[in-house]
């Protein structure tokens, strides 16, 4: 179920997931999404050894700093861009539902999708160097789902979720813990996300169960319609393939609108 990317490991009823790609600011590849999927799967159909689950980033740098950006030159088409996002939103959606409480450890760059992954979660832990947002207007020129979407509106409300992505700034420690973004913010968002699994392990886990699925039901109506037009149009686009080369080449992309 794990690979040398991601750690996993459960102990005294603590389940802890980590990044494991700190010389990359722990950016995800695809089997990294699909490992994150795998266990939350497990949690969905067996939670009985682990009663809260932590997530976290190697390293002091990042929690997650979005998809491995080299990944997105295997496209060649709208089915590509299609799947890709079907797919975010399958490993997201199982993270979501898992029915435990899921606590995530925020220390520096939460962007892309770690920012989602976080997003997901119950809680957020943040450390005061935590950075958090999805610069891709900036970056790529892609576009979110209407479910990663909705999860932001959910979490941060409409107004500053556009305000984030129009203008490409990240949410920083103060800012976020004002916002509820964050719960707390923390020295150690490793040490305090265990304290706070520890304390949740002893709750009624249907009590929690089921207010996590009530919440993400309630979520997930409002997020009911289709976008996959406008993923095509961005994904497939010469501005998306402008902006993955110049992000690896290190320069100012030049967008044209087409």
């Amino acid at each position: 179920m794990t690979n040398q990317e991601i750690n996993y490991s459960i102990d005294n009823g603590i389940a802890t997931l980590t990044f494991n790609r700190p010389y990359a600011r722990n950016a995800l590849t695809f089997e990294m999404y699909d490992t994150l999927a795998e266990i939350s799967q497990s949690l969905i159909n067996d939670h009985t050894d682990a009663q809260a689950l932590v997530i976290t980033g190697a390293g002091d740098k990042a929690f997650a700093a979005g998809t491995d950006i080299s990944r997105f030159r295997e496209f060649n088409g709208a089915d590509d861009a299609i799947n890709y996002e079907r797919r975010m939103d399958h490993v997201l959606g199982l993270l979501e539902s898992v029915p435990i409480p899921t606590i995530a450890a925020i220390r520096g760059a939460c962007t892309g999708g770690g920012a989602a992954i976080a997003a997901c979660c119950d809680i957020r832990i943040g450390s005061a160097d935590m950075k958090y947002g999805f610069p891709i207007a900036r970056t790529l020129g892609n576009c979110l789902s209407l479910t990663n979407l909705s999860r932001l509106v959910y979490l941060i409300g409409a107004a500053r979720t556009k305000e984030i992505i129009l203008t490409t700034r990240l949410i920083l420690a103060e800012e976020a813990l004002g916002i509820a973004l964050v719960s707390e913010i923390h020295p150690d968002p490793l040490q305090r996300a265990h304290e706070l699994a520890n304390l949740m392990k002893g709750h009624a886990p249907l009590t929690m169960a089921a207010t996590k699925e009530g919440l993400r039901r309630l979520r997930a109506k409002a997020a009911d319609m289709e976008s996959d037009d406008l993923i095509v149009q961005c994904y497939t686009s010469k501005d998306f393939k402008e902006g993955l080369e110049a992000f690896l080449s290190k320069r100012t992309p030049k967008w044209t609108g087409k």
